[in-house]
């Protein structure tokens, strides 16, 4: 089959007035940033119904990007893997460390996962990967050119990790959606955590640029330099959002499943640090990367 193509896709987008459908979809788009800005801090069912349409957006996204069949292919790559990884975690204590999952209850598990857990690896993965391929100057678009089908997997892979590394430690500490049975130096949380995000992030990536190779390209979206910042925006939105409660000043102290007491305010102020040096520059850097292609 033929390589992803070389072409400059984003040649073809000329400027344009906006139609009203283009002017209804952002109106859309920039609502639910909102929202997610606002309330997806927090682990309630608004939250998770945020969540799924962020999934579904993923979802549509990766469809009109590369074809319905590859979207598919990269939701099954990465369900497969994370819950997977998640499962042997759960069972284990290994790769991630010891814990288990109190968000999302009441809905269907696979083994002892939730559901919702696969949406969410499937729905933040796939905006990390079009942030790392930006980035990369399209490495997706070019899988073999220049040690882009090793080098995108790996970046891919940190930009994903930089999200957990931002919303874990609140998350699970002071929101307790997951517990951590034995604590850890990141306000509760092990570093065990991250490097098994790191891996579980690789593999499928990995996985879905070994098959986007072998796959003849789809033809690049008249659109493809809105759609990247689309990705960007929710990518960077998803970080923006623990601003709020940071700004609400909560204050308090918070014990973890070790007994180790910490304070509220500093793992809120620690997490937008985190956020702004970490998921926000990758933002940025990918932003600064699609405005100077042109």
């Amino acid at each position: 089959m033929s390589e992803q193509r070389t072409s400059r896709p984003d040649a073809a987008e000329k400027p344009a007035s906006v139609s009203l459908g283009e002017a209804i979809v952002w109106t859309a788009i920039v609502a639910y940033l909102g929202l997610v800005a606002i309330f997806a801090w927090n682990p309630t069912p608004l939250a998770q119904g945020l969540a799924a349409i962020g999934f579904a957006s993923a979802f549509v996204h990766c469809a009109l990007t590369y074809g319905v069949r590859n979207a598919l292919a990269l939701l099954a790559t990465c369900f497969a893997v994370s819950f997977a990884t998640e499962n042997f975690g759960v069972a284990t204590g290994l790769l991630f460390g010891r814990y288990h999952f109190e968000v999302g209850a009441a809905l269907p598990r696979v083994g002892e996962v939730s559901a919702i857990v696969g949406g969410v690896w499937f729905g933040m993965g796939y905006f990390a990967w079009i942030v790392a391929s930006t980035i990369l100057d399209r490495a997706d678009r070019r899988l073999k050119e220049d040690g882009n089908i090793v080098l995108l997997p790996i970046v891919a892979a940190f930009v994903m990790t930089q999200w957990d590394y931002v919303m874990d430690a609140p998350s699970a500490t002071i929101s307790k959606a997951w517990i951590w049975h034995d604590g850890g130096a990141v306000f509760g949380v092990p570093l065990s955590n991250y490097l098994g995000w790191l891996l579980t992030s690789w593999l499928f990536y990995r996985g879905f640029a070994l098959y986007l190779a072998t796959r003849e390209a789809s033809p690049a979206h008249p659109r493809e330099r809105s759609f990247r910042l689309v990705a960007i925006l929710f990518y960077a939105v998803s970080g923006l959002a623990h601003v709020t409660p940071w700004l609400r000043g909560e204050a308090g102290e918070i014990a973890d499943a070790a007994g180790h007491v910490w304070r509220i305010e500093d793992i809120r102020e620690a997490t937008v640090g985190a956020m702004l040096f970490t998921m926000f520059f990758t933002s940025l850097l990918a932003a600064m990367r699609l405005a100077l292609r042109r």
